[in-house]
């Protein structure tokens, strides 16, 4: 398992949770929900930056047949401009399906009102996506998902 702080996104079409690991990846937790208002990825960028992180993990939505519809085109686009802006720090899209599903459940489980789930959902999503990340990582001993290709420099 590689050492290093990883931080985790969950796009969505309102609002962008943001979870976070120790360098040991062990433990997950909520860093913040940023609203989707142009100032995101600025915000999620100075997280990662003051953090150190040494990758982001991004949730790529995909249908339950594995295709890729809005979201996931929504989740490759937001991800696509944060790689050109936090380069070289890599950023990977890793398979969130059933995140926020799984999200609720567990926040339902662990008692708070559903009503409440709103604030913090995106957050508890991004820790699914950021767990799920990390035991990929465990298990086959590779770096999760799909890497975001930046362009070079004389491509850009």
């Amino acid at each position: 398992m590689r050492r290093g702080k990883r931080l985790a996104i969950d796009v969505g079409e309102a609002r962008v949770g943001v979870a976070m690991c120790d360098p040991d990846a062990i433990l997950a937790t909520p860093v913040t929900t940023l609203t989707r208002n142009g100032s995101d990825i600025r915000k999620a960028l100075r997280i990662a930056r003051e953090q150190e992180v040494m990758e982001v993990i991004v949730g790529l939505p995909l249908n339950m047949d594995g295709t890729e519809g809005i979201s996931a085109r929504h989740a490759r686009h937001w991800a696509d401009l944060f790689a050109k802006r936090i380069d070289p720090v890599p950023v990977r899209m890793v398979d969130e399906r059933l995140s926020s599903v799984t999200a609720h459940t567990q926040l339902s489980q662990s008692g708070l009102n559903s009503r409440r789930h709103r604030s913090v959902v995106d957050q508890a999503a991004a820790i699914v996506i950021l767990e799920t990340a990390l035991e990929i990582e465990r298990r086959t001993g590779e770096a999760p998902g799909e890497l975001v290709p930046v362009p070079s420099h004389d491509e850009r």
